[in-house]
C-alpha cells in the first residue's frame, strides 16, 4: 500500500519517547508498504536524520515549526475566543496544510496515517483515503493529571485546567471521524472511550528494537541511583522535585554513600543549583552517550506522578538490564508485574525503602534485571508490538 505518515516530531534519532514510539512504527511499516512521511522539523534537527530517513521512506517532506512565547499567548487568545483546546491550535500552521495540499494534487495514499493527535486535524481533507489516528497518550488525561500536581501559584495550572475539558471533548470527537483509532495502552483506551471516542479501539504498544538495546553490564563504583529523562517536560520536574525533597534524603539516611545522577535536556535551574549544596548530585543536562553512567549504575528512578501513555524510558532501561523502582502512574500501560521485573512505591517512604533494596540486594538486583529484559524481548520487541497494524490495515 502507499501509506502516508503525518508527525509532529521528525522520528529520528529515536533519543526521546514519542521519536522511539514513531520510529518503530515506520521500520515496521516500510518493511510491507511505501511510505511518504511528512514531518514537522525543529531548528535541533539536522540534515543527517532527515537523510536517514530517506533511506526507509520513498519520500520525506519537513515542514519547519517554532514556537515562542509570544506565539503561544496568540493561540491562547484564539483558543479564549474560540473555546478549542489551545494545545491543538498552537500546532496549526498554513505552512503544512499547503504541503500537504501540493502532495495530494499529485498523489493518492490508500493509508493516511495520523501520528499524534496533534496531526490529526492534516489528515481529515483526506476523505478517499482509509484514516488511521495513532494515540500516543489520552492527552485529556494526562493535562489533567498534570494540573493536579502543580501548585497554585503557578499560572500552567489554570491554562491545563481550563484546557484538559477542551481536550476530552475534542479528543473524543476527533477518535470519531478516523477509521482506525490506536492506543498505546488499555489504560488509554478506557480514557478515550470515556472522552467519547467509539470502543473499538485497537491497542498498540509502544515499541523499541532489542537489537539496538544491547544489554548493559553494569559495575558501578558505589551505590548509585540514574534518572533518564527530558527535564523540561512538566511531569519529569515534578516527578524529581518529589524525589529530591522527599525520597532522596530518606534514602541518604540508610545508604550515605550514594550518589544520584539526573540524565536529560535543559533541567530547571533550581535543581541544577542542588549540586551546588550536594556533593552526592549531578545534573548533567543532555548526553551524547549516557552509556558510562549507565554501567557505574546501581538502579534507575522514574518517580512520575502524573502522566500517560507508557514510559519508553522503562522499556530501554528493561531491555538494557536496568533494575528500577517506578509509581504505580510511572508504569501505567506497561505489562510488569511489582517485584518481579520492577518495584512499585506510591509513597515518598515506600519509594526510599525499595530504592535502599535495590542499592543493598544484589540478588534482589540481578533477578529484577533478568526478568526485565525477559519482559522487554517477549512483550515490547516492534517486530512482535507492532503486529496489530497488519489488522488496521487489512
Amino acid at each position: 500500500m502507499r501509506v502516508l505518515l503525518l508527525t509532529q516530531v521528525l522520528p529520528y534519532p529515536p533519543d526521546s519517547g514519542p521519536k522511539v514510539k514513531t520510529y518503530h512504527v515506520l521500520k515496521y511499516l516500510v518493511q510491507k508498504h511505501q511510505v511518504t512521511l511528512v514531518s514537522f522539523v525543529r531548528d535541533t534537527d539536522k540534515p543527517e536524520y532527515i537523510e536517514h530517513l530517506k533511506t526507509l521512506c520513498e519520500k520525506v517532506i519537513t515542514v519547519p515549526i517554532k514556537r515562542s512565547p509570544l506565539r503561544d499567548l496568540v493561540f491562547l487568545a484564539k483558543s479564549l475566543l474560540t473555546n478549542q483546546p489551545w494545545m491543538m491550535l498552537r500546532d496549526e500552521r498554513p505552512e503544512m496544510r499547503a504541503a500537504l495540499q501540493e502532495l495530494a494534487a499529485t498523489t493518492d495514499f490508500d493509508v493516511v496515517h495520523a501520528d499524534q493527535l496533534n496531526m490529526g486535524q492534516y489528515a481529515l481533507p483526506f476523505a478517499k483515503s482509509h484514516k488511521v489516528l495513532d494515540l500516543h497518550n489520552a492527552l485529556w488525561i494526562l493535562y489533567k493529571r498534570m494540573a493536579s500536581t502543580l501548585p497554585l501559584t503557578n499560572p500552567m495550572k489554570y491554562l491545563l485546567l481550563r484546557d484538559w475539558r477542551l481536550l476530552k471533548k475534542y479528543e473524543g470527537d476527533m477518535c470519531r471521524t478516523f477509521d482506525a483509532v490506536t492506543a498505546v495502552s488499555d489504560e488509554d483506551k478506557q480514557s478515550l472511550i470515556e472522552a467519547g471516542a467509539n470502543p473499538d479501539i485497537i491497542v498498540l504498544p509502544i515499541a523499541i528494537d532489542i537489537d539496538k538495546q544491547p544489554f548493559i553490564h553494569r559495575a558501578p563504583s558505589s551505590p548509585h541511583i540514574v534518572h533518564i529523562g527530558t527535564m523540561y517536560w512538566p511531569a519529569n520536574i515534578d516527578g524529581i522535585r518529589w524525589f529530591l525533597d522527599q525520597i532522596y534524603p530518606l534514602i541518604k539516611q540508610k545508604v550515605p554513600d550514594v550518589r544520584c545522577t539526573l540524565i536529560g535536556a535543559r533541567p530547571p535551574q533550581d535543581i541544577k543549583d542542588r549540586e551546588q549544596t550536594d556533593s552526592s548530585l549531578k545534573v548533567t543536562g543532555y548526553v551524547d552517550d549516557p552509556l558510562p553512567y549507565l554501567q557505574d549504575s546501581s538502579m534507575m528512578i522514574v518517580p512520575l506522578r502524573a502522566g500517560g501513555g507508557m514510559r519508553v524510558k522503562i522499556l530501554n532501561a528493561f531491555a538494557q538490564g536496568l533494575p528500577m523502582v517506578t509509581t504505580a502512574v510511572g508504569c501505567e500501560g506497561i505489562h510488569v508485574t511489582d517485584g518481579y521485573d520492577i518495584l512499585i512505591a506510591d509513597s515518598p517512604e515506600e519509594f526510599a525503602d525499595q530504592s535502599v533494596r535495590l542499592l543493598t540486594d544484589s540478588t534482589l538486583n540481578d533477578q529484577l534485571t533478568q526478568h526485565g529484559r525477559e519482559t522487554a524481548e517477549q512483550k515490547y520487541d516492534y517486530r512482535r508490538a507492532c503486529l496489530p497494524l497488519d489488522q488496521i490495515y487489512g
